[in-house]
């Protein structure tokens, strides 16, 4: 099953959620005003649209989710892959460690990634 989409302001909201789930969906959108500043119909709104979706689930006023945030940033990074690097893995690799300045902690811990996926 492919991962639903999760946009910016939703991840953020997402974030939120997978610190504190489950939660009742009126604590939640207390959080979501001190955090995010958003209303409590705002953050009702979202909670329906991801539950459409299929990311959030909201039963007796108790918001789950249905999606890790694993899942949602490895859809994100395929996506980024296939729509900017045109699905190439290695050209993404190369774009970005000719941007970022890695260190030997994380090549090593890179290597050995690479190394158990083999």
């Amino acid at each position: 099953m492919e991962t639903p989409k999760v946009f910016e302001s939703e991840y953020r909201f997402c974030l939120i959620l997978w610190e504190n789930e489950p939660i009742n969906s009126t604590k939640l959108a207390k959080l979501c005003n001190e955090k995010l500043g958003w209303s409590r119909t705002t953050t009702y709104t979202v909670i329906r649209r991801l539950s459409e979706r299929g990311v959030v689930k909201n039963e007796n006023a108790t918001v789950t989710s249905l999606v890790s945030k694993d899942e949602v940033q490895a859809a994100e990074i395929d996506e980024l892959v296939e729509k900017t690097f045109e699905g190439s893995t290695p050209a993404f690799l190369a774009a970005f460690t000719r941007r970022k300045k890695l260190s030997r902690e994380e090549v090593a811990e890179i290597r050995k990634m690479l190394d158990q996926y083999e």
